[in-house]
């Protein structure tokens, strides 16, 4: 683990110990926080530019925080330091910027059960990283409402009251993050299973008439890789024949409701997918480009992933 100051917190070099292998296997290169924009959905002129790219315009950990033992992090966490340039150029140190720690909040990973007295359970047991930054407010605006019933009819407050005067207004979070991942090796493929119906065949002795499979389809360009919701390495196979990987489970899945030339959603165009495959290059880092303050949507993962070339192991 290690700190920098656009990403927040970086794993590097993450791998697993096979016990029947008796080695560790490659997991992850490098995975960290790549980018959060967060529009703000009020089209007036003085909130119509609060559509904020944290990490690229300011910095996510610009106003990381010390962890307090016992409060942030539970009993037998790890602490790291945080190392960065001063606003002078001269090292500043934030201790206990970052945290790690096992966490097991009483559930089973899985249970077999044979006979009265053969059974085997596993506990499901989470690794975090923990790290605490400021990288923004909840901006709320003052209105002369102090009830709904108020409200004037067709009248669009662009969010809720939440007090006296007050409005919450509507805004969205999203997160992307940047996933190098090197499983057994470097030689990765993005392969995405499809369920298709299949018509059992006549020839087959059976009153079933329809079952359905699972169709693999391994994307053979950046753009093939673009998918709104698992990773496998090709030249590995399972004692079973099955190729070695990852499977990607999907989390929150909803999009972006801005127009696609809306200029915030042009410059945050990386939020049009889910998951976003690109072949490595060093250059790649920023979903919304290197220097995201001056960006027009033109240096942003959404450009990157037109292209036709082979597919890499780069995952977002």
């Amino acid at each position: 683990m290690s700190f920098d100051v656009r990403a927040c917190l970086v794993i590097s070099l993450a791998s697993v110990f096979d016990r029947d292998m008796n080695k560790y296997r490659q997991v992850l290169y490098k995975g960290h926080l790549s980018e959060i924009i967060v529009p703000y959905m009020d089209p007036s002129e003085d909130w119509y530019y609060r559509t904020y790219l944290d990490c690229g315009e300011f910095g996510c950990s610009q106003s990381a925080v010390s962890l307090e033992p016992y409060t942030d992090c539970p009993a037998g966490a790890v602490f790291i330091e945080g190392i960065f340039a001063g606003q002078y150029g001269t090292p500043t140190k934030i201790p206990n910027v970052m945290c790690t720690f096992e966490k097991y909040a009483g559930d089973i990973l899985w249970r077999h059960t044979e006979t009265t007295t053969i059974t085997e359970v596993r506990p499901e047991v989470s690794l975090v990283a923990r790290m605490v930054g400021l990288t923004g407010v909840l901006e709320v605006k003052p209105v002369e409402y102090v009830h709904t019933s108020e409200i004037k009819d067709k009248e669009d407050i662009h969010g809720t009251i939440v007090a006296d005067n007050t409005v919450g207004v509507n805004h969205d979070h999203f997160v992307t993050f940047r996933l190098d991942l090197d499983i057994d090796g470097t030689n990765n493929s993005f392969v995405r299973n499809e369920l298709v119906t299949k018509r059992t065949p006549k020839s087959v002795n059976t009153p079933r008439k329809s079952y359905w499979t699972t169709r693999p389809k391994t994307a053979k360009t950046e753009a093939d890789a673009r998918v709104k919701l698992g990773v496998v390495n090709p030249n590995r196979k399972t004692k079973h024949g099955n190729e070695v990987g990852y499977l990607l489970l999907p989390g929150s899945t909803s999009g972006p409701l801005l127009a696609q030339y809306d200029h915030p959603q042009i410059r945050a165009a990386f939020t049009n997918y889910n998951v976003w495959i690109t072949r490595y290059n060093k250059s790649e880092v920023w979903a919304s480009g290197l220097y995201a303050d001056r960006s027009r949507g033109d240096d942003t993962l959404a450009v990157w992933s037109q292209r036709l070339c082979r597919m890499g192991n780069q995952q977002w």
